[in-house]
């Protein structure tokens, strides 16, 4: 499902929470299986949006939106990817 050309706008991937689940602005603290999508913003900021797997409402992950590193934006959305595994309420920078 995730697609890593450097030169997308958008990129998804489906995750499974760790203990504690990722942190949203809308919600609270969600858990199991998830998706992200990390989206090019016109400012040059990528916004990270959550989803409970085939669920139908997006929500702000915590902390998004949040400059895009030197590394690009699919470095970016593996390090949310990797945040969200670990779980602990993961947030868009820790």
């Amino acid at each position: 499902m995730s697609d890593h050309d450097p030169q997308q706008e958008r990129l998804v991937d489906e995750v499974k929470a760790g203990p504690g689940g990722a942190m949203t602005d809308e919600v609270g603290v969600i858990t199991s299986d998830l998706t992200i999508a990390t989206s090019l913003l016109p400012d040059g900021r990528a916004g990270i949006a959550i989803q409970y797997t085939d669920g139908h409402e997006w929500y702000t992950l915590t902390g998004s939106p949040v400059p895009v590193p030197p590394e690009g934006m699919a470095a970016l959305h593996e390090q949310v990817l990797e945040r969200v595994r670990r779980g602990g309420g993961a947030e868009a920078l820790r």
